[in-house]
């Protein structure tokens, strides 16, 4: 889905060493590092929005804080950003100046633009969404969802299983 032949895998953790995390995390590491897939390591929370792998694997629990705290962040960078530029004359002129910047810096923070990801290890396609999601969210995770059967995400993570 992210349109890369091996893309970097990582496994969330609380610290980039092999042996950290509970058993079940532990035990996770072995599995990815022997599974034969571009396996980078265990990640941190800071790591997430820094490009060090394109996929991140996590338990749901955890990857559901994750991703919400992540949206969460960016929402409020959003926000501030707005009030920000609405205080003084001179920030509204510099937003102009900077407004198709400004907007494609939204598109890539906005959840709705992605809709929803993919929820592998199962038998058949998945896209988990949000709750909260809207009809725009829902159309963009239906689209994930034909990518990820075009592209026959399941049967290459199965090659690999």
């Amino acid at each position: 889905i992210v349109g890369k032949k091996q893309p970097k895998v990582g496994l969330l953790n609380v610290g980039k060493e092999a042996g950290k995390g509970n058993k079940g995390y532990q035990e996770a590491y072995s599995l990815l590092e022997d599974s034969g897939i571009n396996f980078v390591g265990n990640v941190e929370g800071r790591d997430l929005t820094m490009g060090s792998c394109d996929v991140v694997v996590s338990d749901g629990f955890v990857g559901n804080i994750a991703l919400k705290v992540i949206e969460g962040t960016a929402s409020t960078l959003v926000g501030i950003l707005s009030q920000e530029i609405k205080s003084s004359f001179i920030a509204k002129i510099g937003a102009l100046l900077l407004k198709n910047a400004l907007l494609a810096m939204k598109q890539k923070l906005d959840f709705e633009e992605y809709g929803g990801a993919p929820l592998l290890g199962l038998n058949a396609p998945v896209i988990i969404c949000h709750g909260s999601s809207t009809a725009k969210a829902i159309k963009n995770a239906i689209f994930v969802g034909k990518e990820m059967v075009d592209k026959k995400l399941l049967d290459s993570f199965q090659d690999h299983m």
